[in-house]
C-alpha cells in the first residue's frame, strides 16, 4: 500500500511537471502558471472522480443482483474471499471481450466487464478474470491506473490545444509551428512514458493475486488465453478514441502492436502470464 502511494504522489508530481512544461512553451511563465493552476486542479479532480469519468467514457451500465443475478452474485463470492467491501458492478456493451476494475480505494470500487467477455467465457473463466480485477483493487492498484489514464487524456488534450490555437512567450510573440509541433507529438508521448511508471508488474500481481482469491489459476489462464486470440480480431471503439485508458483493461484493447508498440506495452505479454499462472497451479511459482 505504501508503495502505491509512494507511486501515486510521484505520479501527480510528474503529470503537474509536465502541464508546466507545456504551459511554459505555450506562454512563457504566465503560461506555465496557469497551466500549473489547472494541472492542479486536474490533478484533484481526477483523484475523486477519475472512476466515474472513465465509466462513463465507457457508456457503464451499473447491475446488481436483480438485474444480472449470476454476474453480480459471483463478484459478491469473490470480494468476501478476497476480504474486500463489495464493489460496484458494471456491463459495458462491447463486443470486444475485457474487463477493468476501478475506484480511489476498496471502499470507492466498480468492477466492469463487457457483454462481449460474458458471452466469450464461461462460468468458471469468467469467474478468474472478476477474481484478477478484485486483486487490483485489493492491490490499490486502481486509483493510480485511473488517475493516470485521466491525466493522460488531459495532457493530450492540452497538447492539441496548443497545436491549433498557438500561444505567446514572455515577450508576447507568438510561438512558432515548430515548438507547438514538438508539445502535440512530444507531450502525449512523455504522457505515455509516465503511464509506463505503473509497472507491468502489477499485472503478474494481480494475475497471482486473483488466483488466490479464486483458487484457481489454470481458469484465469484459459480467459487470457481465449481473450487474447478474440480481442485482437474485434476493436473496441471507446478504447481506440481514448488509448489512455488501455493500461486498465485485463487485456491490451487498442488494435495493431508489434514492432516499436512493444516498447510501450502496457501489458505483459499474455504467454508470460499463462506461463505464470500454469506454474503456480503446479506449485512451482
Amino acid at each position: 500500500m505504501t508503495d502505491n502511494w509512494f507511486k501515486t504522489t510521484l505520479l501527480m508530481a510528474a503529470i503537474l511537471a509536465l502541464f508546466a512544461v507545456i504551459g511554459g512553451m505555450i506562454g512563457g511563465k504566465s503560461g506555465m502558471i496557469l497551466a500549473l493552476l489547472f494541472g492542479g486542479a486536474m490533478n484533484v479532480y481526477a483523484w475523486w472522480n477519475s472512476d466515474q469519468m472513465v465509466l462513463r467514457m465507457y457508456n457503464a451500465q451499473e447491475v446488481d443482483a436483480q438485474s444480472a443475478p449470476e454476474f453480480y452474485c459471483m463478484v459478491a463470492e469473490l470480494a468476501q474471499r478476497a476480504g474486500l467491501p463489495m464493489p460496484r458492478v458494471y456491463v459495458i456493451h462491447e463486443e470486444q471481450p475485457n474487463a477493468f476494475a476501478t475506484g480511489r480505494s476498496p471502499e470507492h470500487a466498480a468492477v466492469a466487464a463487457t457483454s462481449g467477455i460474458m458471452r466469450l467465457l464461461d462460468y468458471r473463466e469468467l469467474r478468474g478474470v472478476m477474481a484478477h480485477e478484485l486483486a487490483h483493487v485489493q492491490h490499490r492498484d486502481t486509483l493510480i491506473s485511473t488517475l493516470s489514464a485521466t491525466m493522460a487524456g488531459a495532457i493530450s488534450a492540452l497538447a492539441n490545444f496548443a497545436m491549433f490555437f498557438g500561444g505567446r512567450d514572455e515577450n508576447g510573440q507568438p510561438v512558432g509551428l515548430l515548438p507547438r509541433l514538438a508539445i502535440a507529438l512530444l507531450a502525449p508521448l512523455a504522457a505515455s512514458l509516465i503511464q509506463m511508471a505503473i509497472s507491468r508488474a502489477r499485472e503478474f500481481e494481480a494475475d497471482r493475486g486473483g488466483a488466490e482469491i479464486s483458487g484457481d489459476p489454470l481458469a484465469l489462464a484459459s480467459a487470457l488465453q481465449k481473450i487474447e486470440y478474440y480481442a485482437q480480431g474485434i476493436v473496441m471503439p471507446t478504447a481506440e478514441a481514448h488509448p489512455e485508458t488501455a493500461q486498465m483493461m485485463i487485456i491490451n484493447p487498442l488494435s495493431g502492436g508489434g514492432g516499436m508498440g512493444d516498447l510501450f506495452r502496457t501489458h505483459p505479454q499474455t504467454a508470460d502470464r499463462i506461463e505464470r499462472l500454469q506454474a503456480m497451479a503446479r506449485g512451482v511459482y
